[in-house]
């Protein structure tokens, strides 16, 4: 490829609404441009980098034995609403309908699709099966944000096992990660593999791979002692043991007129946040229900939803608090609620007595409450958010907090949809047997931001060599004499017949902006020939990740560059 001949609209200043460094690097460098919120255009380089993702993960997903489909990205209401996600996904789903009336979903996911495909599996003996595709997915994201991080329409690497048992799902669980694993790497995404809720897709074992960025909008509770590492919807810690006194007979009420919030409680009446219970307000699948956590501590609504198999959960208003409780928020409480309310409890406060809590009636609560004695739980769970410092569940070491951005998502689905959609095969005992599924996902484009997210400098982009739009570009500089356009000739033919993707910088500018260009747009390798290095005998080979310079003889240089890729690509 020639430069003059390609369309990269690089630009000097950055995009006003860039709110990350690869939205802002990806748009700079001529790679994206946004046609509506959560909706961007892949202009010929972002597709070339494209191409290559897609390639590695290919491979991968060859390699574990995983069988490439295509699927349509619409889908007829029916199949979800077989499965009972029709309702679940809510708002995130596009939902059209065509000029019969019938109701049709633009794909978020293909469970539901490749699941009905499986109908045509007869026998056990045609198991295992994985089947992946690269397909379009569309997602009403509220809030798109920062570049291809966060959009409504993205291109997904989703793939699907069928097994006889729960020994198989291990065995193709596995594989997935081992393949994940894998593919982030030769990417060049640093990914770290953390527990996960499965959320609204089911299932009994979750597992996302995070990469650590500012940009991100999860955070990852992290381990560097034991690798212990969960995300906050599903991470825990180890606290400190609580040796509470004996405290009192029965629960006191005493007035607090002006204590509305655990702080003030705390400043007017000397009661410490963890001796108090905060009372929490929800409306869970349309039930409301109390959680009760420890008043410095903060609850996980995902963790909420998994343990209340709940599909939605909303805090209460103000006028359902007062007429299911007879009191406004800042003096609940669960001691003496009605029967039949239920009331979820956060494992903190598992054994706690002489604490304080609200007594259902504006302006008063209660000390001397033994969680035990006067709290009438209907379950149990860890509902609270981790904080950084506090001890790893594995080891005891201090745990971090690290923002991410989910790159990868593999999912132990079990037997959901193959029992709602009724799939069956012929077992080995001649009876039908449901085969149990995985769900694993990959986001193409976030992870080409996920790339650039990891690698840039303040110059721009620094592309791995295995995902570089070019990995070499040919730059001539200087008075444009026969010899040098030679050199320059030559060295771009033998590399580009040697199987090298370069690019050779023809245009008519001043050397430093062709320069800017290359570092901008992140070219690992840049071949630069000039007069005064002829007259030498010597081209510069500069890497762009190291910023080193070498002085190579003219007819070693494809040779030496070309080496340097091999090596690159197989790092």
């Amino acid at each position: 490829m020639r430069w003059s001949q390609m369309y990269t609209p690089t630009l000097r200043e950055d995009p006003a609404d860039a709110d990350a460094v690869s939205h802002r690097l990806l748009v700079r460098a001529g790679f994206v441009r946004q046609l509506m919120a959560g909706h961007y255009s892949l202009l010929p380089l972002a597709v070339r980098v494209r191409a290559k993702v897609i390639r590695i993960v290919r491979e991968e997903m060859d390699r574990i034995g995983s069988q490439e489909w295509l699927l349509p990205a619409m889908h007829p209401a029916e199949i979800w609403q077989r499965s009972g996600r029709w309702e679940v996904m809510g708002e995130e789903m596009f939902r059209v309908k065509d000029r019969r009336g019938a109701d049709l979903a633009l794909g978020m996911t293909h469970e539901e699709i490749f699941t009905t495909l499986a109908d045509e599996l007869a026998s056990y003996r045609q198991l295992p099966q994985m089947w992946y595709q690269f397909q379009t997915k569309f997602r009403d994201e509220p809030r798109p944000k920062s570049g291809l991080l966060r959009v409504r329409e993205f291109t997904m690497k989703d793939s699907y096992s069928f097994d006889l048992d729960e020994a198989g799902l291990d065995r193709s669980f596995d594989l997935h990660h081992e393949a994940y694993t894998r593919i982030f790497a030769r990417l060049g995404v640093p990914a770290i593999p953390v527990q996960a809720s499965s959320g609204s897709m089911g299932g009994s074992a979750s597992v996302e791979f995070m990469s650590p960025t500012e940009a991100g909008e999860d955070l990852v509770v992290h381990c560097t002692a034991c690798r212990y590492a969960a995300n906050m919807e599903k991470a825990t810690a180890a606290l400190p043991a609580v040796d509470d006194p004996e405290g009192l007979a029965a629960p006191e009420p005493f007035d607090t007129p002006e204590a509305r919030t655990i702080e003030e409680l705390t400043a007017r009446h000397g009661v410490p946040a963890e001796q108090q219970i905060k009372t929490l307000v929800y409306i869970v699948d349309g039930r409301l229900t109390l959680v009760l956590m420890r008043g410095d501590h903060a609850l996980v609504e995902q963790k909420l939803l998994d343990a209340a198999g709940a599909a939605a959960a909303r805090p209460a208003t103000p006028e359902e608090i007062r007429a299911a409780l007879g009191a406004s928020p800042g003096s609940l409480g669960a001691v003496g609620v009605p029967a039949g309310l239920p009331v979820l409890v956060d494992e903190a406060l598992r054994g706690r007595r002489a604490m304080t809590t609200g007594a259902n009636r504006d302006g008063v609560h209660l000390r001397g409450v033994d969680v035990a004695r006067d709290i009438a739980a209907t379950g149990w769970a860890d509902f609270r958010e981790v904080a950084a410092g506090e001890a790893c569940p594995s080891c005891g070491e201090p745990l971090r907090i690290v923002r991410t951005v989910e790159v990868g998502h593999i999912f132990k689905l079990g037997r959901k949809y193959t029992e709602t959609l009724d799939i069956t095969v012929l077992g080995p005992d001649g009876g039908r047997v449901r085969p149990i599924m995985g769900s694993y996902g990959i986001g193409v484009e976030r992870a080409i931001a996920a790339v650039v997210e990891a690698h840039h400098d303040d110059k721009g982009i620094v592309w791995p060599v295995p995902v570089a739009p070019f990995e070499v570009v040919v730059v001539p500089i200087g008075k444009a004499d026969e010899e040098t356009a030679k050199v320059v000739e030559s060295l771009y033919t033998d590399l580009r017949d040697g199987g090298v993707d370069v690019v050779l910088d023809d245009r008519d500018e001043r050397p430093g902006v062709k320069f800017a260009d290359s570092e901008l747009i992140g070219i690992p390798y840049r071949i630069t020939v000039g007069p005064r290095g002829l007259a030498d005998g010597v081209v510069e080979v500069v890497g762009r990740a190291t910023g080193t310079t070498a002085r190579v003889p003219v007819a070693e240089a494809a040779g030496h560059v070309r080496d340097l890729v091999t090596a690159a690509r197989r790092a």
